[in-house]
């Protein structure tokens, strides 16, 4: 991690995330109920939002991480999207897919890819923000 002022409050935040998102691949997916067409207007949404959701994850974690260590990142998510086909292997009403591992692990990519344009490293210019708003 970053030297990080408020690298407790960032270690929260990234837990929570990472929980919200395991339970948003829990909860039943409305969206392939035939009743409910608001995502079904592009092809293979449930791929777009793995891909999507790993990509805001990648960039997320390299916000808060020194680049040397986005190796870690990579591999940090890429086995949480294994935990996540894993536990839908257990679920009813989900499915596990190598497909969505595909998408997950393009999107790590991608969001590596945005971190390496320069937004990686973003937690550090938002403490500096905050702090020279606050005037600490």
């Amino acid at each position: 991690m970053l030297p990080l002022q408020h690298e407790r409050l960032w270690r929260v935040l990234s837990v929570c995330i990472l929980v919200v998102v395991l339970i948003g691949t829990m909860i039943p997916s409305i969206w392939i109920d035939s009743k409910v067409q608001a995502l079904l207007w592009f092809e293979n949404t449930d791929k777009w939002i793995h891909g999507i959701t790993f990509l805001i994850l990648s960039v997320w974690f390299t916000g808060l991480t020194a680049r040397s260590a986005y190796l870690k990142v990579i591999v940090g998510l890429t086995l949480f999207g294994f935990v996540v086909e894993l536990c839908q292997l257990f679920i009813s009403y989900r499915t596990a897919d190598w497909i969505d591992i595909a998408a997950n692990t393009i999107g790590i990519i991608a969001g590596i890819a945005v971190a390496l344009t320069g937004l990686g490293g973003w937690g550090l210019r938002v403490e500096s923000w905050y702090s020279r708003r606050s005037g600490h």
